[in-house]
């Protein structure tokens, strides 16, 4: 599956809103947005009227990026959050938070999901105790997230646990810092979930 490699930051441009996707960066002077808060590219910086289709694209592409999701899987959530009772919009956002990398993310074991979906691709997290290597794995309310036990006394760990600490953890995720565990109490509420898109553009996108 191709994923991309380049620089972070022009993702964040390219929407025009932060994603979160360097970490502790994305909260300091040093952020692009902040720096620099056009598009990227020689005609970043001219004005253009969106068109409807325009909003829908950029609202599936933003939701995409901040969570590292292939176009492909990401359609396939849809269809899934389809066939789910309730709002379809709500159900893509519960369906992408409860994707392993987001939790080990929102936890505060790593300090962005792209670092949480390299640490879970290496094997250092267990899900109610079995070894679980696959990013997009969907866990469920109940679940137990955990460092593997071999992982938490390396200081890779420690420091990350120790440098994400002040960061705030949602209510659904009951995060233990000292054991290195996060159960999940239930699916998050629409309220509860900070991703910065209108989902109801992507269902309109998808609905075309």
């Amino acid at each position: 599956m191709a994923r991309y490699t380049g620089p972070a930051c022009k993702l964040c441009r390219r929407e025009g809103k932060k994603l979160f996707l360097k970490g502790d960066r994305c909260y300091s002077s040093k952020c692009a947005i902040e720096r620099r808060s056009y598009a990227p590219g020689q005609h970043g910086q001219n004005r253009k009227k969106t068109s409807e289709y325009g909003l829908q694209l950029r609202a599936k592409q933003s939701a995409r990026r901040y969570y590292g999701v292939a176009e492909g899987q990401f359609h396939k959530y849809f269809l899934m959050a389809e066939r789910k009772e309730g709002v379809t919009g709500t159900n893509l956002l519960q369906i992408c938070e409860s994707r392993l990398d987001n939790i080990v993310y929102t936890a505060g074991f790593a300090s962005s999901r792209n670092q949480a979906r390299q640490l879970v691709n290496h094997a250092h997290f267990t899900v109610n105790g079995a070894k679980v290597d696959i990013p997009s794995y969907l866990v469920k309310p109940g679940d137990v997230v955990a460092v593997k036990e071999t992982s938490k006394t390396t200081d890779e760990f420690k420091n990350l646990v120790e440098s994400n600490s002040a960061r705030p953890v949602p209510k659904w995720v009951e995060s233990n810092k000292d054991a290195m565990t996060a159960k999940i109490i239930a699916l998050p509420e629409r309220e509860e979930i900070a991703t910065p898109v209108e989902e109801h553009l992507i269902v309109e996108f998808y609905s075309r």
